[in-house]
């Protein structure tokens, strides 16, 4: 199916994808002035995966930073401008693109780019919910042999401005990418890692952005309750913030934060909720989903819990979420456990057989 993206579905797609977020993905007034401004500018376009060849080429738009930086910019002109970049680089043009994951305002990833070029976003996301690393978000590319990914970046206030573009090992241009996103005060908007439909469609999450726009028609009707329910999920803690660490460790927001009930509620964050501790037990863990509201029932970002607020935690487990199959990728989790100092990816037995 083909269809123009149209402004009854801002708030559906910026809300449900706060939702799927789990913390990260961005937030909410962001998104929504980034897609308001996509459709003032022109007519973006969301076509289903099957609306394409398999050997067409599309390549993944994404935002790489830490949430809670205290200077970033990435700017629609330089989502644009890291799109270019990547295209310039190419061996056959790309056909169309599509976002990295479901959040806030990754979910709308590529709605201004769609507008500017006439190039349509691909109902599909690398993952359909956020995650840290952009390893977790490349459907599996660093276990194909011979693979070499090309990025372009580019974002910052005029003073820290940076751009480029760089390829190589999967791995290696995307930490070339996280460290930009330091120099340019915590964000960058990135193209990267083009590849046919076919191989998306097989490793990725098609019908993400559909499904984002489902959840956040549910909560926008029902609140909280009514994401919930949508989820398979329920609302696991309410209670008062009276501790919050976080600080920027490679990149990524590292840190924690205490509610104040009997159970000393544990939440661990690595940009988004990595686990859920509660009167000392596992109570959910990534990449269940974890997201927080705040008491007027908004989605909360985990950059934006601070000691003293309320928060309610939703959990719903990720077999009901739509997910790439680098979840299921036990590689993926280690430098992420190192960094919050924890454990918590599924034992290897139950990703193989996932």
């Amino acid at each position: 199916m083909k269809r123009q993206l149209t402004h009854d579905d801002i708030r559906a797609a910026v809300y449900g994808g706060a939702v799927l977020g789990g913390g990260g993905g961005g937030f909410v007034e962001r998104g929504l002035r980034t897609a308001e401004l996509a459709l003032q500018i022109g007519i973006p376009e969301l076509w289903s995966a099957d609306e394409f060849a398999a050997d067409d080429l599309t390549a993944t738009v994404a935002l790489v930073g830490a949430p809670a930086a205290p200077d970033p910019q990435v700017l629609p002109t330089h989502l644009l401008r890291a799109l270019e970049l990547l295209r310039r680089d190419l061996p056959r043009p790309l056909v169309a693109i599509h976002t990295n994951e479901n959040g806030a305002e990754t979910t709308i990833n590529g709605w201004f780019h769609s507008a500017m070029t006439g190039l349509p976003v691909i109902d599909l996301a690398c993952n359909g919910r956020a995650h840290p690393s952009s390893v977790m978000g490349a459907m599996g590319l660093h276990q194909e042999e011979g693979y070499l990914s090309s990025q372009g970046y580019a974002g910052g206030k005029p003073y820290a401005y940076v751009e480029g573009s760089v390829s190589g090992r999967l791995e290696a241009t995307s930490n070339v990418v996280r460290r930009a996103s330091v120099e340019a005060g915590g964000w960058v908007g990135v193209a990267r890692n083009p590849v046919e439909v076919g191989y998306a469609v097989r490793n990725g999450a098609p019908g993400a952005i559909g499904f984002a726009i489902e959840l956040g028609r549910r909560f926008l009707a029902g609140g909280v309750l009514g994401a919930a329910q949508h989820l398979g999920g329920e609302i696991a803690v309410t209670g008062t913030v009276r501790e919050y660490r976080c600080e920027q460790r490679e990149g990524l927001d590292v840190g924690v934060a205490v509610l104040d009930d009997a159970a000393r509620t544990t939440l661990y964050i690595v940009n988004e909720y990595m686990a859920l501790d509660v009167a000392g037990a596992r109570r959910a863990s990534f990449p269940d989903l974890i997201t927080t509201f705040d008491a007027a029932g908004q989605p909360l970002a985990s950059a934006d819990v601070e000691v003293g607020k309320q928060v309610s935690v939703l959990v719903a487990p990720a077999e009901n979420l739509l997910l790439s199959r680098t979840m299921y990728m036990p590689e993926v989790y280690a430098p992420v456990e190192e960094l919050i100092g924890i454990e918590f990816a599924p034992a290897a037995k139950a990703l193989a057989d996932a």
